[in-house]
């Protein structure tokens, strides 16, 4: 059975409307002016000298476990925040999301007031779907991926961004049910027309993340029924990125029950598994010339059938064993095959 690869799109009326929401700023975001200087057109170098502190303090803590949350220092200002300057922010946030103590790191930014003025998306985030039994909390939820991803800089950040749809997207249907049509392609364009500009996410690393939020489902909607043809389909799609979008896909596997996270990452293995195998195929050379299907079931009369694929696996076996001379005329399989009827 033929299954589509390509991504979950929500209906057009949700993805409009869905997609229409990030035009206005998120509630509470604070605007950042001249945001690749990192200076706003109030605050001065000086402003910035205690959100620079807390930066360093952030630098120490995720390289010491001794160091908690509760030796938080005194919470700068949203002015000192913003005159802390891009380059700052960025370095402190990269070598954060790296360490061994990301998670920790995101909820010291988010006590510090930095994702409010930097991060309003992520900030959103927080005590979203806390306490709501149809859905988990989207902030524990992130820094469990976050924390779980390989520490490969556009998976961690592609794990920090990968839900920032969702406060956007958030539907219940007749029944109760929570859903988040479309929170993919949102996040991904909140990513673009937002966060990247904010923060100076440009070529490669910031395609890498876009690609990652946008991406972030697909894999999870993998069964084994896909056909060769589908996997092959999905692995091109995504190929550039695709050692990331599993890495990301493994992360994103946060629930308790062991049977369920034994059975998804089960599923990516035997995805993953079936890619390897389908690239080394197509990679061989072509030992039987293109078309040759049709010769044969023209010269032997064989209808587009399994009998026809057994006919194209015994030339190939030949092939492979020497028997037959590979990328030779078709006429000399079509004479093999009636030399050699099958018993």
């Amino acid at each position: 059975m033929a299954i589509s690869t390509s991504p979950m799109r929500p209906p057009p009326s949700l993805a409009r409307q869905a997609a229409s929401s990030f035009d206005s700023k998120p509630p509470g975001a604070v605007h950042v002016t001249h945001a690749r200087s990192g200076l706003s057109s109030l605050a001065t170098a000086s402003d910035g000298a205690s959100a620079q502190e807390a930066l360093e303090w952030l630098a120490v803590m995720v390289r010491n476990p001794r160091i908690t949350l509760a030796d938080l220092p005194q919470r700068p200002s949203a002015a000192a925040w913003r005159a802390v300057g891009v380059a700052s922010f960025r370095a402190a946030s990269d070598d954060a999301l790296l360490s061994r103590r990301a998670d920790v790191a995101l909820d010291a930014l988010e006590r510090l007031g930095a994702l409010d003025v930097w991060l309003p998306e992520v900030a959103s985030l927080v005590g979203f779907g806390f306490g709501d039994v149809q859905h988990k909390d989207v902030w524990r939820h992130t820094k469990i991926v976050v924390r779980q991803a390989v520490p490969r800089l556009a998976v961690r950040w592609g794990a920090l961004f990968h839900d920032v749809g969702k406060p956007r997207t958030r539907s219940i249907d007749t029944r109760g049910k929570v859903h988040f049509h479309g929170h993919a392609e949102v996040g991904a364009a909140m990513f673009r027309k937002r966060i990247a500009n904010r923060l100076g996410f440009a070529g490669e690393l910031g395609a890498r993340i876009d690609f990652l939020i946008y991406q972030h489902q697909r894999i999870s909607h993998y069964d084994g029924s896909w056909t060769d043809n589908a996997v092959r389909r999905f692995y091109r799609d995504v190929d550039g990125g695709l050692d990331d979008l599993l890495a990301l896909s493994r992360a994103d596997i946060t629930t308790k029950h062991r049977d369920k996270r034994r059975r998804a990452l089960y599923q990516i293995a035997e995805l993953a598994k079936r890619i390897r195998a389908l690239r080394a195929e197509d990679a061989r050379p072509k030992a039987l010339p293109k078309g040759l299907g049709l010769v044969l079931s023209d010269a032997l009369g064989i209808p587009p059938s399994r009998a026809l694929g057994i006919a194209m696996k015994r030339l190939q076996s030949a092939v492979d064993t020497g028997e037959l001379a590979a990328g030779a005329e078709a006429s000399v399989y079509v004479e093999w095959l009636r030399a050699h009827p099958q018993a």
